[in-house]
């Protein structure tokens, strides 16, 4: 059980993740104006991170030199210094696709809002409302992305150290930290579906580790969509969709029998 609901025990694998973000997809394909009426706080997020990462990346080399002052006496310092800058702008871009999707939902609460609802009564409703106040939600939602924020550099960090090592921090850390990521992306993107239903941030970790595969296959399917230029903020609304159909259809059930959905109390 999660907060008073019960919380699927059967979940979907990889791949039905994959395709409820393909349903967003296609929803918004469907619905064009509210695909436009969710871009304009993507786009906001977008030129921000946009300038950050130019900013790292034309940095990266004083960056890496400023991390390394151990190596100022090796022969090969600058081929060293060179893959840590490249190493800084992998982990720049992935922490920057966690945060966009971060930054995005909060600038744009009440555009994504609307639409996660949008999407939800096309469905067939019924459309849960949170009547926690504007403001108290905003800092919340800031509080949530902070500890989200985190958990992420938690293995970012030991990921970063590793690609350091000969093949598999070409091969094998990359994966890992697109799973990584994905699966913060979905802690992001189903925040308004399950906050509408009073489900608060530990619940909403049970609900994602109940459904582990269906969250990663959604995340990392966000998540490489996310790395090509411009086209996050395209697929931004989508992923939004995606989101509230996957919480609506696929992670929640309620049962025969079984007590009506009671949300924990509010609270920070």
């Amino acid at each position: 059980m999660v907060g008073g609901g019960p919380v699927r025990q059967q979940a979907g694998g990889f791949f039905d993740g994959v395709r409820c973000y393909l349903r967003g997809i296609g929803w918004m394909a469907r619905h064009p104006r509210w695909w436009l009426f969710g871009l304009i706080p993507a786009l906001i997020a977008f030129a921000l991170f946009a300038g950050l990462l130019v900013l790292l990346g034309t940095n990266a080399g004083e960056i890496a030199a400023w991390m390394t002052p151990f190596a100022d006496s090796w022969g090969w310092r600058e081929a060293f210094r060179t893959l840590v800058g490249v190493l800084l702008v992998i982990v720049g871009v992935a922490l920057s696709i966690v945060l966009f999707t971060a930054v995005s939902l909060a600038i744009g609460e009440p555009f994504y809002e609307k639409v996660s609802e949008q999407v939800e009564e096309s469905l067939g409703g019924p459309v849960h409302h949170d009547d926690t106040p504007l403001l108290f939600s905003i800092l919340r939602s800031i509080k949530d992305s902070l500890i989200t924020l985190c958990y992420v550099l938690l293995f970012t960090i030991p990921l970063f150290v590793l690609g350091f090592i000969p093949v598999v921090g070409q091969t094998v850390v990359p994966v890992i930290g697109a799973l990584v990521s994905g699966y913060f992306l979905t802690v992001e993107l189903t925040a308004l579906a399950m906050e509408r239903r009073g489900i608060r941030r530990k619940y909403r970790f049970a609900v994602l580790k109940a459904n582990r595969g269906m969250t990663l296959g959604f995340g990392t399917a966000v998540f490489v969509t996310f790395l090509v230029p411009f086209v996050a903020i395209v697929a931004m609304p989508c992923a939004v969709a995606g989101a509230a159909m996957m919480v609506r259809d696929r992670m929640l059930v309620q049962g025969p029998g079984q007590p009506a959905f009671q949300p924990p109390p509010h609270r920070l």
